[in-house]
């Protein structure tokens, strides 16, 4: 039987590039994010290779969500893996100088968001009892570095709200396991330089940086390993980092 995918935040980087490869796999798919445009695009581009539905709402607004994600046809209804994929950043100050709107937005997505989703997947794969959920968090779950305080926070929890997941569903059959990347090359920079393209751009310049294709790669070995099997915290880095603040550059 073909299993089904939820992932959020697929318009762009990460989720797309998950998007895509599920999609060449036969993974029936359920592709969620704010862009309805982009979510058309991504349902022309594969919807002659798998079957799939889109699901236009911002993980921010709970009300949004769980209407969505109750009113899927019953054909997607029971999803089977859980891809917590959407998040940002916003902003790169110091503690003081912080946007409280940024706080806001980081909080909200990275990880009201992701409770939200999860809240409204769990208890169908409670009552199945099986499923499969994955956190995209961070290294910046892992370790915290200048300048980074409150994203470095909301990545923070969610390393916590995966544990607990873990624990908690534990008794259902649930698997449940983050990937954690340090510096992938996506549209990140420009949402967290909001729009400073070539600020932006100096992030990944002089090394080769993780491409999203690679941890959708990643994603997919791990949902597809034996059922006895939970890779349960992994952090992926290009070769070039070595933490937050450790970084080889070519000359």
């Amino acid at each position: 039987m073909e299993k089904i995918a939820l992932i959020t935040g697929a318009t762009s980087g990460i989720g797309k590039a998950t998007a895509e490869l599920f999609a060449k796999e036969g993974f029936k798919l359920v592709l969620c994010g704010r862009r309805q445009h982009r979510l058309d695009q991504l349902k022309d581009a594969l919807s002659a290779v798998t079957e799939l539905v889109t699901l236009n709402f911002d993980v921010r607004n709970r009300k949004d969500v769980l209407n969505a994600i109750s009113a899927l046809p019953k054909a997607f209804s029971q999803i089977d893996i859980l891809i917590n994929n959407a998040g940002n950043a916003h902003g790169l100050d110091t503690i003081q100088d912080g946007s409280m709107d940024d706080w806001d937005a980081m909080l909200d997505i990275n990880v009201k968001g992701l409770l939200y989703v999860s809240k409204s997947i769990i208890p169908g794969m409670i009552a199945r009892k099986s499923g499969h959920i994955i956190n995209v968090g961070s290294l910046a779950g892992k370790e915290v570095y200048p300048k980074g305080n409150v994203y470095c926070a909301s990545k923070h929890a969610v390393d916590a709200i995966n544990q607990g997941m873990r624990k908690d569903l534990n008794a259902y059959g649930i698997r449940v396991g983050a990937i954690n990347p340090g510096l992938v090359e996506t549209e990140f920079s420009d949402v967290r330089f909001k729009g400073d393209r070539e600020r932006a751009r100096t992030v990944y310049q002089g090394y080769e940086a993780l491409r999203a294709e690679d941890i959708a790669e990643i994603i997919l070995f791990v949902v597809t390993r034996p059922y006895h099997v939970n890779i349960a915290d992994l952090l992926v880095l290009p070769t070039a980092q070595a933490s937050s603040t450790i970084l080889r550059k070519e000359s």
